[in-house]
């Protein structure tokens, strides 16, 4: 399995919460993990930053914002020059979507875990 560096955006410690969820089952399938949430924590060993960190070699942004929330993040998400953007359910942005795809970002509306689940990570 290649390993796929992802920043999990909108990251929480809450484990009724996708986002951590998420984060936990791609720890387990060996994918590199860097989380930004609104609370510093810790999720299966992966801090939880608070700030937009400044990252380099990201395949993946899984978004667990809404939409609203997202806006505060399109430049900081196009500097990464991520191979794709998960939008999961929710997070759904057709705004987002056509300024991701002027900047040659693959959009995939999907599930992370379910991605996960069936081997489509």
């Amino acid at each position: 399995m290649k390993n796929k560096k992802t920043l999990v955006l909108g990251a929480s410690a809450n484990p009724e919460r996708y986002s951590y969820k998420a984060i936990n089952s791609l720890t387990a399938k060996e994918h590199a993990v860097v989380a930004i949430g609104q609370k510093e924590a810790e999720v299966a060993g992966v801090k939880v930053h608070t700030k937009q960190i400044p990252l380099k070699n990201i395949d993946t942004v899984t978004l667990y914002l809404n939409p609203a929330r997202q806006r505060d993040y399109y430049n900081y998400i196009i500097s990464l020059q991520p191979k794709r953007v998960i939008f999961n359910p929710g997070t759904e942005n057709p705004e987002f979507y056509q300024l991701l795809k002027v900047n040659n970002i693959r959009v995939d509306i999907a599930c992370t875990l379910v991605m996960l689940a069936t081997n489509q990570y």
